[in-house]
């Protein structure tokens, strides 16, 4: 394995991961007050912009890691929305 990819690998996978903190965070205190779903919204596109661009390029780092990341998205997406929805209750 090159450096190219080595460098690929590690960034995709920093990257990927970066939303997990917040989502381990959002699903434990199950408060969203103060995450925005507008900034949700905007790295929903980007990832699915980054999965077409890798699919262009046919390659698989850039897909992988992506979709792992919208998978986290979205469920952070949704029970921010959720949580902010029955906080009052």
């Amino acid at each position: 394995m090159d450096l190219m990819t080595v460098v690929g690998i590690a960034a995709s996978a920093l990257t990927a991961t970066s939303l997990l903190p917040q989502l381990l965070k959002l699903i434990r205190e199950k408060k969203a007050q103060d995450i925005s779903v507008t900034m949700l919204s905007v790295l929903l596109a980007g990832l699915v912009l980054w999965i077409c661009y890798g699919v262009l390029k046919n390659d698989l780092i850039i897909i992988v890691a992506n979709a792992f990341a919208v998978l986290v998205n979205l469920t952070t997406f949704f029970l921010t929305l959720y949580f902010k929805k029955h906080s009052g209750r």
